[in-house]
């Protein structure tokens, strides 16, 4: 008999912060997070949930934790887009549809009873966080704040009714020595429009991520899924990635003074964080500490231009002198991701560097 409980006392939500860990114990590919980060993504401190609800479950048979799943109930999203969809996140289970849909199920019952009609995802806790099921690319590990999950995952879902919503893609590149020529000819026309580049200072970070708020809102805001993030949520992203950020991999573009386009690459701190499993002692620290400095691949994990400067080689310049950077710190690989399957505009850039594309993620929904 599957048992679907609340995961809402002190054992259960252990049991639901670690099953992930015991599931994949033996995956050369996943990467355990931090499991004092997990636990604070549900701590009532997570300005997310300032405007959502989350009710986090798991599954049992014969007492032994075989699934999890979180329901997550954005209020924010209904009132930017408009629609009753309820989303659901943190979904690990064993190879068992009966287990899985026992799961999706508990998730769809509590959002059908807050008025829901479309649940959607997996979401961590939305797009501005993982996201995504992956369904083609298995062969190597997630770079930094990406997804993984076993191949059988996708039955999983497809056996309980869900169809695809959207799919979004990770390129790789090998960093060149030199890039392509048609790369510098479309960064070539932003010479007429004064457009200048410069490294994030660290020394004003604050007012640097009220730039970055701004850009963001104006370059993300017609993407699919999107929602603006508040002040505060801004400034507990920055909190975590502060440490990881290399001012020369994190450009800011300007035209007469005005920040017009954001870049950031980040080192791929998941080669840390598989060596940790998920724990941050005092020797992790060192551990980590000594690791990091072996890091040779980068996630582009932003780039966005705000309307009225796109099409006009932005994003070609600041990859540019972004990729050069890359080069002279000594970083071998490059992931750019995630990526809507229908961005065109910056699928061509990343392959006209020669990107390859090499994972493909999926958002899933169904109504409910």
């Amino acid at each position: 008999m599957i048992e679907i409980l609340p995961a809402d006392n002190k054992k259960t939500f252990k049991e639901f912060l670690e099953f992930p860990y015991n599931l994949y114990s033996n995956s050369s590919c996943w990467v355990p997070p931090l499991l004092n980060d997990v636990k604070n993504q549900f701590s009532p401190k997570n300005p997310f949930l300032k405007h959502a609800e989350v009710a986090p479950f798991i599954a049992r048979v014969k007492g032994k934790t075989t699934g999890r799943i979180a329901a997550v109930y954005n209020e924010a999203h209904i009132n930017f887009h408009g629609e009753n969809a309820g989303f659901f996140g943190f979904f690990d289970c064993i190879r068992n549809s009966q287990v899985a849909g026992a799961l999706i199920d508990r998730a769809a019952e509590w959002h059908k009873k807050k008025g829901m009609e479309i649940l959607r995802g997996p979401f961590n806790f939305s797009t501005n966080e993982e996201c995504g099921l992956l369904i083609d690319g298995y062969e190597s590990p997630p770079k930094l704040m990406m997804p993984y999950n076993f191949p059988y995952y996708r039955a999983l879902f497809e056996d309980c009714g869900f169809a695809k919503a959207k799919d979004f893609f990770a390129y790789t590149l090998e960093v060149p020595e030199r890039l392509p020529e048609k790369i510098y000819r479309v960064a070539g026309i932003i010479e007429k429009n004064k457009i200048t580049v410069r490294p994030i200072n660290l020394k004003s970070f604050d007012k640097e991520m009220a730039v970055f708020k701004n850009i963001y809102n104006s370059a993300w805001e017609k993407n699919w899924g999107f929602l603006p993030m508040t002040d505060e949520e801004i400034e507990h992203m920055a909190k975590k990635l502060k440490p990881l950020i290399v001012p020369e991999l994190a450009l800011i573009a300007e035209c007469k003074g005005e920040a017009v386009g954001f870049m950031m690459l980040l080192p791929d701190f998941n080669y840390v964080l598989k060596k940790l499993n998920g724990r941050l002692s005092a020797l992790g620290i060192l551990k980590a500490l000594w690791h990091s400095k072996k890091i040779k691949d980068l996630r582009l994990l932003l780039l966005g231009i705000k309307e009225g400067f796109r099409r006009q080689g932005v994003d070609a310049f600041l990859l540019i002198e972004g990729l050069k950077a890359v080069r002279e710190k000594g970083y071998k690989k490059v992931e750019f991701s995630w990526i809507l399957e229908d961005n065109y505009p910056v699928q061509k850039m990343v392959e006209m560097v020669d990107g390859r594309l090499y994972k493909t993620y999926r958002i899933y929904e169904k109504r409910i």
